[in-house]
């Protein structure tokens, strides 16, 4: 198999972007922002995926620089993939203290997010690399009353989903039969 690698760059006027994602990583991670608790959630979506990252980001305000970095990681993780058959679903139940947070994800390019999350900065973040991977992400909150705690269950949950949903297979999970263009 080859490697399931992929970097990218995003400069726009109000962001720089720098990804390195290998998803047949270790969980290792470099992660360099001025936003402490986004390092913090690229890290812990790192660790739980055992995703490889390394990400460098700078910006105007932190709205931006976490939106880029959710679209950059996002198109990453689409590139990554390289177009071979995977598991495709997965789903993972994360509890951290008072938090328990589910986390479904099909990969099958008809993006979708329906997300659960207290934090709008991070509901955002979560939509935005939804859209930008091409993927189907549903993130519900059975209960939780620390926001902190909330955020940081849904990456883990999404880094477990997403592990789990990688996972190469010999064809295609479809029901329906490979569009034809042309």
């Amino acid at each position: 198999m080859t490697s399931r690698t992929a970097k990218l760059e995003r400069k726009t006027r109000e962001t720089e972007v720098s990804v390195k994602l290998d998803i047949d990583g270790k969980g290792r991670f470099s992660v360099k922002s001025d936003i402490r608790f986004l390092n913090h959630m690229v890290e812990t979506f790192a660790r739980y995926a055992s995703f490889d990252v390394e990400l460098s980001a700078s910006g105007d305000d932190e709205h931006h620089v976490v939106e880029d970095v959710a679209i950059t990681l996002g198109a990453a993780f689409r590139e990554a993939l390289g177009g071979i058959p995977v598991e495709r679903t997965a789903s993972a139940t994360m509890p951290m203290d008072d938090a328990l947070v589910t986390v479904s994800v099909d990969i099958i390019d008809r993006p979708f997010a329906d997300i659960d999350c207290p934090d709008p900065l991070y509901q955002h973040f979560l939509r935005s690399f939804a859209m930008s991977a091409g993927l189907t992400l549903h993130v519900l909150k059975t209960r939780g009353f620390d926001e902190h705690h909330i955020v940081e269950a849904s990456f883990k949950g999404l880094g477990k989903a997403l592990r789990g949903a990688v996972v190469p297979r010999e064809a295609e999970l479809s029901t329906k039969d490979k569009a034809k263009v042309g």
